[in-house]
C-alpha cells in the first residue's frame, strides 16, 4: 500500500495554523496533505517538518473546528502544484488557486510545483530594457527595467493600492510589439479593495492581460504563504513558456511576513528581530529572486513588491531585508500625502540601481540621465532651503536661493503630482522636467551636457 492510500487518524495536536500528525511513515517536507474534518469537509495542508514518526502540517484553510479525535489526514506524495494553461489570462483566483470569477475551471496543460526553482546565475541576462509605467517619479527618476525587482515602501493609509492598480493598467514595453501581461497578487486586502481592483481592470480592459490572485483580510492568514508562490509560478509559465513580458505586482508583503511570524510562533521557534523568524531574509529572497531574464528566452519577469512599513519605519526588518535583496526602492511619504499630492513619492530616498542600463538613446532619450540628475539635485537643494527658511525666513534668501525654493514647490505640483488615471509618456515626463529646469538659471544646470541644454531647454 502506497503512503497516499493511508488515511491517518492520529492527529495529536492543533496549535494556531498547525496540526501535528503522529505515527507517519515516508512523509517528506513540503508534501501536500488532504485533511478531512468531522463534517466531511476537505482542507489542504502542507508538511512543514517531518521527523521520527511525526509531521507538522500547516493548514491553509485554517484549523478552526478541527477535532483531534475525528480529523484524518492523507499525505498524497507530491508537493503543491498549480495548473497552468494559455487561457489563464483574464482569470481571478483565491488563496488556494481556485477560480472565483464565475468562469469554468482552468483545464491545465500541466501542473507545476509552486516552489519553483531559482534562476541559475550563469543563465541570467542583465536587465536593460525600459518599462514605461506612466508615472513620472518612476519613469523619469527611478526607471524600471525588464527583469528588475523594484519595491514600493509605503505606510498605513497611503495610496499604494491605487498606485498598484495604476501601474498594472498603464505598464508597457516601448518600441516593440511584444506580448505583455500583469500578474497581480494581493494578500490580506479587504473585499472592498478586491472589488475595486477587479472593477478597475475590467473597466479599463486591463483584465484581459492580467491574472489576479486574491487573499482577503478575512481569509486564513496561512494562505498568504503560498499565494505569492502561485503567482510567480503562473508568471514563469507566461514568461518562459509563452514568451511574454510579465510584470508581477505583490501587495502587501507585510501581510506575508506577518503570516510567516505566526507560523514561527506556533512552532515555538526562537524569534529574531521584532519577533520575525531568523530565516525571513532567506524566505523573502526565495520570492524576490524569481524575477529576472534568462539567456535565450524571449520573456521576462519584473517584480514590483509593495509593503507597508509599520510606524513608517524604513529600518523595520521587512523593508530593511527587502532593500538588501532588491534593486532599489520607491518610498511613499506621509507629508506629501497630507499636502494632497498623488502619488506621494518621496523622491530623495528613492533609488533604482539598474536605471542607468535602461535609459538613454534608443531606450528613452539621450538627455534622460542628465535631466534626472539635475531634477534630483535641484529638488534636494530646494528641500534644504525650506529648512533654512523655517529658521531665518524667506527674506534672508538670495535671488538664486528663491529660485531653488520655487523649483521645489513647482516640482511637487507638476512633476510628482499627477492624476491616478494620467498615463504620461517618457517624452511628456522629460518635457515637464525641462519646463521645471527653466525656473533655474542656466548656469546652475551643471549636470546636463551643454548640447542637450541647447536642444531641449525651453529658452533656447
Amino acid at each position: 500500500m502506497s503512503n497516499k492510500d493511508i488515511e491517518y487518524t492520529t492527529v495529536s495536536e492543533v496549535a494556531g495554523p498547525l496540526m501535528i500528525v503522529d505515527g507517519i511513515k515516508d512523509v517528506a517536507y513540503n508534501e501536500v496533505v488532504k485533511i478531512k474534518t468531522a463534517t466531511g469537509e476537505e482542507r489542504t495542508g502542507q508538511v512543514l517538518e517531518a521527523f521520527m514518526h511525526k509531521a507538522v502540517v500547516q493548514v491553509f484553510e485554517g484549523t478552526k473546528g478541527l477535532d483531534t479525535n475525528i480529523t484524518s489526514a492523507r499525505f498524497i506524495g507530491e508537493t503543491m502544484k498549480l495548473g497552468v494553461a494559455k487561457d489563464i489570462l483574464g482569470r481571478v483566483f483565491d488563496g488556494t488557486g481556485n477560480p472565483i470569477d464565475d468562469a469554468p475551471p482552468i483545464i491545465p496543460e500541466e501542473r507545476r510545483d509552486i516552489n519553483g526553482n531559482p534562476i541559475n546565475p550563469y543563465s541570467r541576462e542583465y536587465p536593460s530594457e525600459f518599462i514605461q509605467t506612466g508615472l513620472s517619479t518612476i519613469d523619469g527618476l527611478n526607471t524600471l527595467v525588464r527583469g528588475q525587482k523594484l519595491p514600493i515602501f509605503s505606510g498605513a493609509g497611503l495610496p499604494h493600492n491605487e498606485m498598484a492598480a495604476q501601474i498594472a493598467r498603464q505598464a508597457k514595453v516601448l518600441g516593440k510589439a511584444e506580448k505583455f501581461a500583469v500578474v497581480f497578487c494581493a494578500m490580506g486586502i479587504t473585499a472592498e479593495e478586491a472589488n475595486l481592483f477587479i472593477r478597475d481592470f475590467e473597466n479599463t480592459g486591463a483584465l484581459e492581460r492580467t491574472v489576479m490572485f486574491l487573499n482577503l483580510a478575512d481569509d486564513p492568514t496561512i494562505e498568504r504563504i503560498i499565494l505569492p508562490r502561485m503567482a510567480l509560478t503562473c508568471s514563469e509559465y507566461l514568461a518562459f513558456d509563452l514568451g511574454m513580458q510579465v510584470l508581477v505586482i505583490l501587495t502587501d508583503l507585510t501581510n506575508y511576513a506577518e503570516a510567516l511570524r505566526e507560523i514561527a510562533a506556533a512552532r515555538e521557534e526562537v524569534p529574531g528581530r521584532r519577533g520575525y523568524p531568523g530565516y525571513m531574509y532567506t524566505d523573502l529572497a526565495s520570492i524576490y529572486e524569481r524575477a529576472g531574464r534568462i539567456k535565450g528566452k524571449k520573456g521576462s519577469i519584473t517584480q514590483i513588491p509593495m509593503l507597508t512599513m509599520p510606524d513608517d519605519d524604513i529600518t523595520h526588518p521587512i523593508p530593511d531585508l527587502t532593500g538588501y535583496i532588491t534593486e532599489g526602492q520607491i518610498v511613499l511619504n506621509r507629508g506629501l500625502h497630507k499636502k494632497g499630492i498623488y502619488p506621494p513619492v518621496a523622491v530623495l530616498p528613492c533609488l533604482s540601481r539598474l536605471m542607468d542600463r535602461g535609459i538613454g538613446e534608443g531606450r528613452t532619450r539621450e538627455d534622460h540621465a542628465g535631466v534626472s540628475n539635475q531634477l534630483y539635485a535641484g529638488y534636494a537643494e530646494g528641500c534644504d532651503l525650506r529648512d533654512l527658511v523655517a529658521i531665518v525666513g524667506e527674506d534672508a534668501l538670495s535671488e538664486r536661493d528663491r529660485k531653488f525654493l520655487k523649483f521645489a514647490d513647482e516640482f511637487e505640483k507638476q512633476f510628482i503630482q499627477q492624476d491616478n488615471h494620467e498615463d504620461r509618456s517618457i517624452v511628456q515626463t522629460l518635457t515637464i522636467g525641462w519646463n521645471l529646469l527653466s525656473i533655474l538659471p542656466k548656469a546652475e544646470l551643471k549636470k546636463i551636457d551643454e548640447k542637450y541644454i541647447s536642444k531641449y531647454h525651453p529658452e533656447k
